[in-house]
């Protein structure tokens, strides 16, 4: 009975209520004691666990000395300190080198690894597409650190923009407009994306695309695999409207259309200061070829889902995989279609309107098809040609006499474009020669060419408010052919006036005597001392060849790229109201320059082969092949190899 009790009293002591658990110890000792009396015999204080919360902790005061530090902890804590301040400073330093495009691991080892782990160089394109965009998003994508550009020794002036270089990237790296602010990061100033379609389409079955690792080369038929002019639309858009949120004039369609109109001081297709991102666009390969006003259609359709998010609009008549899509670069459909991408292009919901360019193929080389080209650029109003894509043929190995591997052979004979190094010089003579015709100023006289649509845009914002940070060419009244007729008289009558009198002497002498009195400086039987100072005789000239150079003469559009680049120094001198004034009445009184553009895209992989093109007359260098096989660090690698050539030549 006594142990029953006890056990009894435990467990009343433990099922005790809050109540009872929320007293001080005095009055819980006291009930214990309490209990103990009423029971008979005593029962041992419980502490209960909310007392034991409340109790205060107790610390002893200490016999040993605390001013001595403890060694063991001492060198504890410097060890710690040590290794984490490596870890930090190793993290940091190896994202600097990985996000930045010169860094080796891009070439020599991302490169190979997507190679070796993706067999399908399609699919090594899609993966490395995918990790850029992602990388991008969490802002650790490879990018050109140091700002090579700001030295302002490779600007270029293309469409009224001042370029922070000569370098592009073609389409077909970025084909749905995923990854255009990533690749504009890489380095390059003109990012081409497409093309894209009206309609959504798969494109040519897989396998379509093989590598060529010994000629660095690539044979793709992938035929114009898009996911439809719409969704391009939809994701430019939004890239558009994220800009837009970040320099604060939010995110609907008002700040959308302040972005557009150049509110923000940057072009609304890259939407970065000195660069420009332009749009491919195709027909669908089910619109059939021979109804030229259906495939007008198609483009036109693309324009104007486009056109206000592109910088450049590039009509793609030259794809080699898309079958009857060449048929198109004869004089009459291509003029037909280029006059409706031009107009649609004027329509565009901006202030500035979209220059239009269109990518002819290397292909098309017979001097009637370039001809014919030349002049359906001149009649549709278009501001410039892509000149090279690839090409249906397939040149000799590199170097010379060199025997391809027998998978490599094999891969030769598969239908497809084919682009890498072996275009180069093709695409040089190709250049020459637009370059020539674009700029006969004969056929520049004849044909009155119309006015492209960025031309008219500049010219209707001619009152408006410039774009900060941004060069704008506004278009001037065409005297040429009046100021042409009126030098050629002067000429005239300068001869007329120098002409000898008609004497005996003189009709008897001048079968060896030249009909023009040649200026003493230039007679080697006078004795009279020349005047420094005079003019060189030109009586051995024609009247065309004695006139100046003028904008639109070849060697006034063409010249060399290092003299095209204006020296920063001028060009950032600050500029007084009496020497603006000065300007803008010397620009009114200069003929317009009608020059065409011209964009070269085949074979280049290096710096000196880019001024190369470039010196052709060219205006911007694009790259793809080079990429593919250069990974993310082609870009500055090519400018850099530019600058040393350039100072080379300085030197």
């Amino acid at each position: 009975m006594v142990l029953m009790a006890r056990a009894l009293a435990l467990k009343l002591l433990r099922c005790c209520d809050a109540a009872l658990l929320k007293q001080n110890k005095s009055k819980c000792l006291y009930s214990c004691s309490a209990r103990s009396s009423a029971i008979g015999f005593r029962i041992p204080p419980v502490r209960c666990s909310n007392w034991d919360r409340r109790r205060p902790a107790v610390r002893h005061a200490s016999t040993s000395r605390t001013d001595v530090p403890d060694s063991k902890s001492l060198m504890m804590r410097l060890k710690n300190l040590f290794l984490g301040t490596t870890i930090g400073l190793s993290l940091a330093f190896g994202y600097l080198y990985i996000t930045d495009t010169r860094a080796g691991i891009h070439q020599w080892v991302v490169v190979p690894s997507l190679r070796w782990i993706y067999h399908d160089a399609e699919d090594a394109h899609e993966a490395g597409t995918k990790a850029l965009k992602a990388l991008h998003t969490f802002g650790i994508h490879p990018r050109e650190r140091g700002d090579p550009d700001r030295a302002k020794d490779l600007e270029i002036e293309v469409f009224g923009h001042v370029l922070s270089n000569p370098i592009g990237t073609s389409a077909g790296i970025d084909k749905h407009a995923e990854i255009p602010t990533p690749l504009l990061a890489l380095g390059p100033a003109v990012v081409e994306v497409g093309g894209t379609t009206p309609y959504p389409q798969d494109g040519n079955p897989k396998p379509r695309v093989w590598r060529l690792p010994s000629q660095r080369a690539l044979i793709n038929r992938y035929g114009l695999n898009s996911e439809g002019a719409d969704d391009m639309a939809m994701r430019l858009r939004q890239r558009v409207r994220e800009y837009a949120l970040a320099m604060g004039f939010g995110i609907d369609e008002i700040a959308e259309q302040r972005v557009l109109d150049g509110e923000a001081g940057v072009p609304p297709g890259s939407l970065v200061e000195g660069k420009l991102m332009a749009v491919q666009v195709a027909k669908n390969k089910f619109t059939p070829d021979d109804d030229i006003e259906a495939v007008k259609r198609d483009y036109i359709y693309c324009v104007e889902a486009l056109a206000k998010y592109a910088d450049i609009i590039v009509v793609n008549v030259s794809s080699p995989n898309t079958p009857g899509l060449r048929e198109l670069q004869k004089v009459e459909p291509l003029t037909n279609i280029l006059k409706g991408v031009v107009e649609a292009a004027r329509k565009a919901d901006r202030r500035i309107k979209p220059a239009v360019m269109v990518k002819v193929s290397p292909d098309e080389d017979s001097e009637e098809q370039v001809s014919g080209i030349v002049d359906a650029i001149w009649d549709s109003g278009v501001d410039g040609v892509i000149v090279g894509n690839t090409t249906k043929r397939r040149p000799d190995p590199l170097p010379a006499g060199f025997s391809l591997p027998g998978r490599e052979a094999a891969i030769l004979l598969e239908q497809g474009g084919y682009s890498g190094p072996q275009l180069f010089e093709r695409t040089v003579n190709l250049v020459k020669r637009y370059r020539r015709l674009l700029d006969d100023s004969t056929r520049q006289l004849q044909q009155q060419p119309a006015i492209s649509s960025h031309s008219q845009s500049l010219a209707d914002s001619s009152n408006a408010t410039s774009w900060p940070n941004s060069t704008s060419v506004q278009p001037k009244q065409d005297d040429t052919q009046k100021d042409l007729a009126q030098r050629i008289e002067a000429t005239v009558q300068r001869d007329l006036a120098n002409l000898k009198e008609s004497t005996t002497d003189a009709v008897s002498g001048s079968r060896s005597q030249p009909l023009i009195r040649l200026p003493t400086r230039n007679d080697p039987f006078s004795s009279e001392q020349a005047d420094p100072e005079a003019p060189v005789a030109l009586s051995t000239s024609t009247h065309l060849d004695q006139l100046p150079s003028t904008d639109n003469s070849p060697s006034a559009v063409s010249p060399s790229f290092a003299e095209r680049i204006e020296p920063s120094s001028q060009r950032d001198l600050p500029k007084g109201e009496d020497s603006t004034a000065q300007a803008e009445a010397e620009s009114k009184s200069q003929p317009a320059n009608t020059s065409k553009v011209i964009f070269c895209s085949g074979g280049i992989t290096s710096g000196s082969q880019a001024l190369e093109v470039l010196n052709a007359g060219a205006s911007v260098a694009m790259v793809y092949t080079a990429m593919i096989y250069g990974g993310v660090g082609t870009i500055s690698r090519i400018k850099g190899e530019m600058r040393e050539v350039l100072r080379t030549q300085k030197k």
